[in-house]
């Protein structure tokens, strides 16, 4: 069936609204990590998947970079395995790291690059530890209370940050037009394997590779001031200034803080954005409003 004219107007004005923003990201590297509440349900995922291809397709050079917290920790219980946390850390024996290893290496990053290419992508997937792409070093935690001098030093286990990212691996898939997907697991220079929270290796590959922008897809529907609404279009000071003042806090701060050193270093703009939305990267991209806050390195 044919679209009224006013279907047909709406797509028309949707599709002149995009043009300035593919003509602007032609040829830009933009990285997105996917995880949490955007990989539940099917049709959140193939619209992400849609969303991603239909970038490639416009020129734009998309990274993905996936989590898989929730699948990680429904193994464990179904193999009965014990998991703690130490500051919302997953503490890590070598027990812990093969399932991450599984889940995250195997079953969740098949699955994301399975759905790009059933999608018109041509996706390939991998971990840090191919050709040593993201190289790790041991996540020193502590702790302190009021009653110690000095914080405690605790171990928990294979839990790495990255230290170190070869561009070059991620440029010849690129060159190659296929479109990267990352499992957040680290090697270090000994062999070992690390488990690295997948917002700090999307943080710092953006950083790596100077790209246009950094997407974070989380469960809220941005930064909020504290009358809840949502705040955009923030500049680094802003930012700092809203971590001072205690508008930024709790779980949000380290999400916040990978998006606020991203951009430090280089990258152009930070986006949190909500997943729960859906095609939540398409509107973020290519329309005026968005779907959630932007914090940029230009004034």
């Amino acid at each position: 069936m044919a679209p009224s004219v006013v279907n047909a107007s709406d797509i028309a004005r949707v599709l002149t609204e995009a043009l300035p923003y593919i003509q602007k990201f032609t040829g830009k590297t933009i990285v997105v990590k996917f995880g949490g509440n955007a990989m539940d349900g099917e049709e959140l995922k193939e619209q992400f998947a849609r969303d991603i291809v239909l970038m490639k397709l416009v020129g734009m050079n998309p990274i993905v970079v996936h989590g898989g917290g929730p699948q990680i920790g429904e193994l464990l219980k179904k193999l009965n395995i014990e998991s703690s946390f130490v500051d919302g850390m997953r503490v890590t024996d070598s027990a812990t790291m093969d399932v991450v290893e599984m889940v995250l290496g195997a079953s969740v990053n098949k699955e994301i690059v399975s759905l790009l290419n059933r999608n018109g992508g041509k996706a390939i997937g991998l971990t840090g530890k191919d050709g040593q792409l993201i190289r790790a070093k041991k996540l020193k935690a502590t702790r302190k209370t009021p009653e110690m001098t000095v914080p405690e030093i605790i171990d928990i286990g294979h839990v790495g940050e990255v230290e170190s990212i070869d561009a070059g691996v991620i440029d010849m898939l690129l060159d190659s037009d296929f479109i990267p997907v990352i499992a957040p697991i680290g090697v270090d220079k000994n062999g070992e394997s690390y488990n690295i929270n997948a917002d700090l290796v999307a943080g710092k590959m953006a950083e790596k590779l100077q790209a246009e922008k950094l997407m974070l897809l989380t469960n809220v529907s941005g930064l909020m001031d504290k009358e809840g609404k949502v705040l955009t279009g923030l500049s680094t000071q802003q930012v700092d200034d809203l971590i001072a003042d205690g508008t930024i806090y709790g779980g949000m701060l380290p999400k916040i803080g990978c998006a606020l050193d991203a951009v430090k270093a280089g990258v152009v703009s930070a986006h949190i954005i909500d997943g729960r939305v859906p095609h939540a990267v398409l509107l973020e991209i290519f329309t005026d409003r968005g779907v959630g806050t932007l914090i940029t390195n230009q004034e």
